[in-house]
C-alpha cells in the first residue's frame, strides 16, 4: 500500500446537542462562533456560551430592559437640574439639544402611559420604540423557539435615511423660533 492511498482517520460526529457543539469540543466545531478564538479568555467565553441555555440571552435582554424601567421609575427624571447626573455633556456645555436629549424623558413618559408628552420630548425615539420592540420580540422568538417571524432588512439605504432624519431632527429641534422651539427639551 503507498503512502497516497492511505485515508485520514473519519472524526466522529458531535451528539445532537441543538446545533452547538458539546462543552469542551474545539471552538471553530461551534456554529455560532466562525472564528476560532485566540487566548484561554476567549476560548473559556466560547465555551461558556456553548453551555448556555437558548433563552438566556433574550431573558438577559429582558432584564436589563426592567432595570432600565426601574431605574427610571426610581430617579424621575423629569425633575431633575440642567446638571444632575447622569446629563448630557453638550446640552450642559452649550445649552444645545444633542440627538439623544429628551430621551430618558420620553422613556419615562412612555412607562407612565403618557406619549404625547413622550412624544413632546422625543418624537423620534416613540416613533423608533414599536419598531424596537418588534425586533427584539422576532429575536427573541427565534432564539428560545426557533421560529422566525417576519423580519424587515435594512440596507445602505435606510441607515442613509436614518442618519438623515435624525441630523435634520437634531437641528430642527434647536431653532429657537416657531414650531421648532416646541421640540426644544
Amino acid at each position: 500500500m503507498s503512502e497516497s492511498t492511505v485515508a485520514a482517520p473519519a472524526q466522529a460526529p458531535h451528539p445532537p446537542t441543538g446545533g452547538r457543539a458539546p462543552y469542551g469540543s474545539p471552538p471553530h466545531l461551534d456554529p455560532h462562533f466562525p472564528y476560532a478564538p485566540q487566548g484561554r479568555l476567549a476560548g473559556w467565553t466560547a465555551r461558556l456560551s456553548a453551555r448556555a441555555p437558548r433563552w438566556l440571552a433574550p431573558a438577559g435582554a429582558l432584564a436589563c430592559f426592567g432595570g432600565a424601567v426601574a431605574y427610571v421609575l426610581v430617579s424621575d427624571p423629569t425633575d431633575s437640574r440642567a446638571d444632575a447626573l447622569p446629563s448630557c455633556l453638550l446640552k450642559f456645555t452649550t445649552g444645545l439639544d444633542c440627538p439623544g436629549c429628551g430621551g430618558t424623558r420620553a422613556f419615562y413618559y412612555l412607562v407612565q402611559g403618557n406619549v404625547p408628552a413622550a412624544a413632546r420630548h422625543h418624537a423620534l425615539f416613540v416613533f423608533a420604540v414599536p419598531f424596537l420592540l418588534y425586533l427584539y420580540a422576532a429575536w427573541a422568538t427565534r432564539a428560545v423557539f426557533g421560529r422566525q417571524l417576519p423580519t424587515p432588512t435594512f440596507g445602505p439605504r435606510a441607515l442613509a435615511i436614518t442618519l438623515a432624519v435624525t441630523a435634520v431632527f437634531s437641528v430642527a429641534r434647536n431653532l429657537p423660533w416657531s414650531p421648532f422651539s416646541w421640540m426644544y427639551v
